[in-house]
């Protein structure tokens, strides 16, 4: 068995690229699409827990049903936990991710 010579790698200069670290990018609440609710009710919930103006809320309905997700907050940790487990009391599917 003839043993193989392993490559050498040399050290890469990393170029300097502009990304946040993850420990400074904000929280968001991701409510994704579900064949349960309907699109009006799924407006309704964002208009009322969020405050969003009805044009804002069916903007946002219409990307979790077209896109299938649809990124309903930012902010904190814990206010993203917070506005998740409220859409949760609604009946929706929602989940907390770093942007």
């Amino acid at each position: 068995m003839g043993g193989m010579a392993l490559p050498q790698v040399a050290p890469v200069e990393t170029p300097e690229i502009e990304e946040v670290p993850a420990e400074d990018r904000p929280w968001v609440t991701i409510v994704w699409d579900d064949p349960v609710n309907l699109m009006s009710y799924v407006t309704w919930v964002f208009q009322k827990l969020f405050g969003y103006s009805k044009e804002r809320a069916e903007r946002l309905m219409m990307d979790v049903h077209t896109k299938g997700k649809a990124v309903v907050s930012t902010g904190a940790r814990e206010r993203m936990e917070m506005d998740a487990n409220q859409l949760h009391g609604y009946g929706l599917w929602a989940t907390v991710d770093r942007a």
